[in-house]
């Protein structure tokens, strides 16, 4: 469904000298450097797959969205999407896919939401029944059938970014791009939209490619990630792989100890230990050492409350970027 090979997009620009002179001397001779956004980037994702889309910020992520999209073109390599060239920016191609950007709106802002449907509805030449039972269906799953007729500036951060989802998926694409759709939602809108983007992808089998900042997203919609770092790809594989590889096959053992029946200082004979103002110890240990570990807290002294838990996807996610740099 989707085929990139070595795509990589270089973004030259201009670089400015401080001070008045530095700018005088620019009128005449300007001194330029290169940046890879996206370098030599390869993989492949088949139809119906949902794959998590990660990196820190300014890794490549929006740019690699935006060459498959047709919106800017790449240096060199190559991009297939559904058979198509997203360079030829074809009109066939246009009709197969859709861009949803959290950061970047679509709809008439001093409108009705509905208003702008109406208006996707003549650029894409949809039969009005088509039209009517896709726009029913999702206002249905998300649950905003009271929000059609209110501007979308009166639209809450959550309601809009729904709105958003309707208006990409109403000529039925087949590969959807989304990139941070769920930045600066609540909880409750975060589950909401992350439950709709299940079951649309298990409902219709769509090709969708997510970029968050947000684990929980990842953890819950996709089974393969591909991690990219400085322009470059540095992991494509299934996200439970990733999660126990390196530090992720340690854990995290995390004890209150009952008044007094520690030192501050008290220290684990398996790893380094911290302990917390609230008088929590935390140690971080390999999974092998976990059994031991917890005998020697249990056995120094009476323990209030202990846990034991995975080191957090964000941290695993965070060693492979520093093991790169």
């Amino acid at each position: 469904m989707i085929e990139v090979q070595q795509l990589t997009r270089v973004f030259r620009t201009y670089k400015k000298k401080p001070g008045f002179w530095g700018g005088v001397k620019g009128l005449f001779y300007r001194e330029f450097e290169e940046t890879a956004a996206a370098k030599d980037v390869s993989f492949e994702i088949k139809e119906g797959e949902f794959v998590g889309f990660l990196g820190p910020n300014g890794a490549g992520k929006t740019t690699t969205l935006k060459m498959l999209s047709g919106l800017i073109y790449p240096t060199s390599g190559t991009a297939r999407v559904a058979g198509f060239d997203p360079t030829k920016r074809e009109n066939a191609y246009r009709r197969i896919f859709a861009l949803v950007m959290g950061q970047k709106n679509q709809l008439w802002w001093d409108l009705p939401a509905i208003e702008s449907f109406t208006l996707l509805r003549a650029i894409y030449g949809l039969p009005a029944d088509q039209f009517k039972t896709t726009l029913d269906e999702l206002v249905t799953l998300l649950d905003v059938g009271k929000k059609l007729n209110v501007m979308v500036r009166e639209l809450s951060l959550g309601e809009r970014m729904k709105m958003e989802l309707i208006a990409a998926l109403l000529h039925r694409p087949r590969v959807l791009f989304l990139d941070e759709p769920t930045i600066g939602l609540d909880v409750v809108s975060q589950k909401a939209v992350r439950q709709f983007l299940r079951d649309y992808n298990r409902r219709y089998r769509v090709t969708i490619l997510l970029t968050s900042h947000y684990m929980a997203d990842i953890k819950e919609l996709c089974e393969r990630v591909i991690v990219i770092h400085k322009g470059r790809k540095i992991y494509d594989g299934a996200l439970a792989r990733l999660e126990n590889a390196g530090g992720a096959r340690k854990k995290i053992i995390t004890f209150l100890p009952e008044s007094g029946a520690f030192p501050d200082t008290w220290q684990s004979r398996h790893g380094t230990t911290t302990r917390s103002d609230d008088g929590k110890f935390t140690l971080r240990v390999s999974s092998d050492n976990v059994v031991a570990v917890s005998q020697e807290v249990l056995s120094a002294g009476p323990v209030a409350d202990i846990t034991i838990e995975d080191v957090p996807l964000e941290d695993v996610i965070a060693e492979l970027f520093s093991a790169q740099t």
